[in-house]
């Protein structure tokens, strides 16, 4: 299983901020999702300016979707700063509708404590927990 600082390091590596045109932005976050089987998915932002963009965690939750895995285990974010940021509201509602047991998602808060918190600490009263339990 891999540590907070693994996970930290393997989603700071990809901080690249770059122009990619003049409509778009990218890198200046990124994210790793550790899945429950053990494997490690990174992604980065991509800002567009018809709002059209993807967050870093929606970015690394495409590519283990894409890689055949739905369950996350543990979340890092990163910021440009380098400082452990927390996902936005679209990318924890992404998080909750993929697995009946997204509530247990950790998330590093701050990597210097290792502070975490989980999911469903975030979002408390799901709209639809419900409807998940039934599947």
């Amino acid at each position: 299983m891999y540590t907070w600082q693994e996970l930290y390091d393997m989603a700071k590596e990809r901080l690249n901020p770059r122009v990619l045109t003049p409509f778009m932005d990218a890198g200046g976050v990124a994210a790793a999702v550790l899945t429950d089987q053990g494997n490690v998915y990174v992604g980065v932002c991509i800002d567009t300016c018809s709002g059209l963009g993807m967050c870093a965690e929606r970015n690394a939750i495409a590519n283990m979707i894409t890689n055949g895995e739905s369950r996350i285990v543990k979340l890092v974010c990163v910021m440009g700063s380098g400082k452990v940021g927390s996902p936005c509201g679209a990318c924890r509602e992404m998080m909750m509708q993929l697995d009946a047991h997204s509530p247990e998602i950790e998330i590093l808060t701050d990597l210097e404590t290792l502070s975490t918190v989980t999911l469903g600490d975030l979002v408390p009263d799901w709209w639809g927990t419900e409807r998940m339990q039934r599947g």
